[in-house]
């Protein structure tokens, strides 16, 4: 796509990108060319369609081969447009932040299913290894009741939440604190929902990730230590004090970690189930039912 050429009209534009992001291997090709097209020309992908006749400027020739340049070097596509739709919100995203994957819509509509069989009015729900915030600002928003809170370790992660939460209207019903799991929290607050979305790929996994995670998001969001295992271990051990009687800690697990996360949690939990995504793969990890002292593997 060059300057040189006398007109390179919306569809043009869309067909040459999208040859080159196939060949290159880029995932989705001409859904990627079209968001980042219409990120360029500030306009909908509806809007590029309306008016797939109408030749690009030079000036946004520019802008747009800049975008498939770094696209082309493996940056992720929300990253690009600085925004990433999730549930029914759309988040702010870069740098230094997890983009929100689809998968993880599977814990907002864990904690809405046990909410609503508990009828609970203004319940207190907490959000672990927030990142974004896609998942404390999504309950947030589908219950206005609720107050949350949402922690993570990366000062950059929250402050894109932050952002999130201002472009929202939110900022007043999520709490965003950073720390370490439970350790800011006070002693003896308890939770009627705790979600988590924690680190839970190996060291030995990371070098078979795809390029724009490995040269781009943050290491620390996504690997655990050895096993994957490390931090949903410290997780199941951790949170049964933070939680209220009929309470429920949801836990997104990777691909193959199903039943090694069951006996984790089952070790300080008396019902534990695993929640299977629309692939039929087991994603969420739910707990309820803190153990005692007395009861078996209490």
């Amino acid at each position: 796509m060059s300057d040189e050429a006398d007109r390179w009209s919306v569809l043009e534009v869309l067909q040459w990108t999208a040859g080159a992001f196939k060949s290159a291997g880029i995932d989705s090709p001409r859904l990627t060319a079209e968001v980042l097209l219409g990120h360029a020309l500030s306009c909908s992908r509806l809007d590029l369609y309306l008016n797939y006749d109408r030749p690009l400027t030079p000036a946004e020739r520019a802008g747009y081969r800049e975008l498939i340049r770094r696209r082309l070097d493996r940056c992720p596509t929300a990253y690009l447009t600085g925004r990433r739709e999730f549930w029914k919100i759309e988040l702010a995203v870069g740098p230094g932040v997890l983009v929100p994957r689809p998968e993880t819509e599977g814990l907002v509509e864990a904690a809405l299913g046990h909410l609503a069989a508990g009828d609970r009015v203004g319940p207190l729900l907490l959000d672990l290894g927030t990142g974004s915030g896609a998942v404390a600002l999504a309950l947030a928003a589908e219950i206005p009741t609720a107050r949350v809170t949402a922690l993570d370790l990366s000062i950059e992660a929250l402050g894109w939440a932050r952002r999130s939460a201002a472009g929202l209207g939110l900022t007043g019903r999520v709490d965003l604190v950073a720390g370490d799991l439970f350790a800011p929290l006070a002693p003896g607050v308890r939770f009627d929902v705790i979600t988590a979305n924690p680190p839970y790929v190996s060291e030995g996994e990371w070098a078979g990730l795809a390029p724009e995670i490995r040269r781009y998001e943050p290491r620390r969001a996504l690997v655990a230590g050895p096993t994957g295992l490390e931090i949903i271990s410290r997780l199941a051990a951790e949170a049964p004090p933070f939680l209220a009687p009929g309470g429920a800690v949801l836990c997104e697990i990777g691909a193959g970690q199903a039943e090694a996360a069951r006996e984790l949690f089952g070790e300080y939990f008396g019902r534990v189930s695993a929640l299977a995504d629309l692939r039929d793969v087991p994603r969420v990890v739910k707990a309820e039912a803190p153990l005692v002292k007395g009861e078996p593997g209490g």
